[in-house]
C-alpha cells in the first residue's frame, strides 16, 4: 500500500482560519495548496516549508479562476486529498439599510465562492475515488440571531443546506463533508476585513449591541491555532463529523437552538399533522408566549 501526504487545498490563506490551517498542515507532514488574493503574503510558509506549499492566487468569485487554482495543485502534488472552503467576510449593518451592492459582495464571496470552488473540486474527488470536503460555516450559519449580519448569516446558512444535498448527490463517490462552525475566534474577521456602518437610532437596540461589542475590541476565547490542529488531527483519524462546532459558547448556543427547535415542534406537532388530507381539523393551537410590545 502506498502512502502520501495528505494534501489540502485552503482558501483564504493569508489570515484568520485559513492561515493557521495552512501551517498546521505543514507542521503535520502535510503538503498545502494555499489560495489567497494575494498570495504573496505566504512568503515566510514558502521559505520555511519549500515544495511542500504551492500559493495561488485566487478570487473565489471567479469560477474560472478556482478551476485552474485547482489544476495548479493537482499538477503539482497528483491529487487533492481535502478542500477547505475557509475565505469569507463580514460587513456589519441592518438589513433595511444596507446598499445592495454590498450585500450582493458579501454573499458572492460567502456562498457563491464556495459554490465555485465545490464545483470545480467535484470532477477532481469523483476521479480519485475519494476526498473530504471541509465548508467553514459559523455558529450564525445555525441558529442565526445576530442583527447586522444579514448577508454573511444568510450566506451561511445556504452553505449548510448547498453542503447537505452535495452530501447526499455525491455519497457514492467516496466524498465526505463537515460543515465547521466556530464562535468566537481570535481573527481579523471583527478586524480590518469588517467595515461597520453607522446605525441609526431605530437600531440601536439591536443592530447598535453588535456595533458596540464589535468595536470595543473584546477578546475571543477562540483559538485558531488548537482549532486548525483540530481539524488537521480530525482528517487524519478519519473520523469526521457531519458538523463541527467549535468554541465553549458556540456549543452551548447550539444545544440550547436545538433543544428550542425541539420543544417547538413537539408544542405544534398536532397542528402541523392536521394540514393533511383525513387529519383530525380543526385542532386547538397551543399556547405561545406573546412578543413584547414595542409600540410607542
Amino acid at each position: 500500500m502506498t502512502t502520501h501526504p495528505t494534501t489540502w487545498f485552503i482558501t483564504g490563506s493569508s489570515r484568520g482560519f485559513g492561515r493557521s490551517l495552512a501551517t498546521a498542515a505543514l507542521a503535520a507532514g502535510d503538503t498545502v495548496v494555499a489560495s489567497a488574493r494575494k498570495p504573496e503574503q505566504l512568503a515566510d510558509l514558502v521559505a520555511e516549508y519549500g515544495e511542500r506549499i504551492l500559493p495561488v492566487a485566487l478570487d473565489v468569485t471567479d469560477a474560472a479562476a478556482a478551476e485552474a487554482a485547482l489544476a495548479a495543485g493537482l499538477e503539482k502534488f497528483g491529487r487533492i486529498d481535502v478542500v477547505v472552503n475557509n475565505a469569507g467576510y463580514a460587513n456589519l449593518s441592518p438589513v433595511e439599510t444596507t446598499d445592495e451592492a454590498d450585500f450582493r459582495r458579501q454573499f458572492d464571496t460567502n456562498f457563491w465562492g464556495v459554490y465555485n470552488v465545490s464545483r470545480a473540486a467535484l470532477p477532481l474527488l469523483k476521479k480519485q475515488g475519494a476526498g473530504i470536503v471541509i465548508q467553514f460555516s459559523s455558529i450564525g450559519g445555525r441558529v442565526g440571531q445576530n442583527p447586522g449580519l444579514g448577508s454573511y448569516q444568510a450566506a451561511k446558512f445556504a452553505v449548510d443546506g448547498f453542503t447537505r444535498v452535495l452530501a447526499a448527490e455525491t455519497a457514492p463517490f467516496g466524498i465526505r463533508y463537515v460543515v465547521v462552525e466556530p464562535g468566537g475566534f481570535a481573527t481579523d474577521w471583527a478586524g480590518s476585513s469588517m467595515r461597520v456602518e453607522e446605525v441609526t437610532d431605530d437600531y440601536r437596540q439591536t443592530v447598535g449591541v453588535l456595533v458596540d461589542r464589535v468595536r470595543s475590541g473584546g477578546t475571543a476565547q477562540g483559538d485558531p491555532d488548537r482549532a486548525a490542529e483540530i481539524l488537521v488531527r480530525m482528517v487524519h483519524a478519519g473520523n469526521l463529523p457531519t458538523h463541527l462546532v467549535l468554541g465553549a459558547g458556540a456549543v452551548q448556543m447550539a444545544l440550547d437552538y436545538s433543544r428550542s427547535q425541539i420543544a417547538e415542534a413537539d408544542a405544534w406537532q398536532a397542528v402541523s399533522a392536521s394540514a393533511d388530507f383525513g387529519a383530525d381539523h380543526p385542532v386547538e393551537l397551543p399556547e405561545v408566549p406573546k412578543a413584547p410590545d414595542h409600540a410607542g
